[in-house]
């Protein structure tokens, strides 16, 4: 494993500065130009729910290598309010910002792995990995 680079989420232009180190880590990686595009999307979506929910958190990327896999993990941290009910933002649609509703679930199809967790008062950590394939 590589050591972890990190982008702190506080204010609107740290999601753009997050979605171009997410792109230059998959361009590095080798990634196709399709499968970068939805790491850059996944992190963008990511980035952008830590700026509106929780207000202050951040977003790392570390490279993972096995003996037969190549990929890139995606993590989001904040110690923002927390999730209420989980189920409920994984479902197509929920919205509580207006937006078009893609946000987790989307993130979730856009990645080969997604793991959640998040405490009412404590925060979310929310991980993802993106395999080459």
């Amino acid at each position: 494993m590589t050591p972890q680079s990190c982008v702190k989420i506080r204010e609107e232009w740290d999601i753009v500065s997050a979605r171009q180190l997410g792109r230059e880590m998959a361009k590095k990686l080798r990634f196709s130009t399709v499968d970068q595009a939805r790491i850059t999307t996944a992190v963008s979506e990511l980035a952008r729910n830590i700026y509106l929910y929780a207000e202050e958190g951040q977003i790392c990327f570390e490279v993972l290598e096995t003996a037969d896999h190549k990929g890139l993990s995606v993590s989001a941290t904040d110690t923002g309010p927390g999730i209420t009910d989980i189920s409920q933002v994984m479902q197509d649609g929920f919205t509580t910002s207006g937006g078009l509703g893609a946000g987790l679930p989307g993130v979730k199809r856009l990645m080969d792995e997604f793991d959640i967790q998040s405490e009412v008062g404590q925060g979310t950590q929310i991980n993802t990995v993106k395999w080459i394939r």
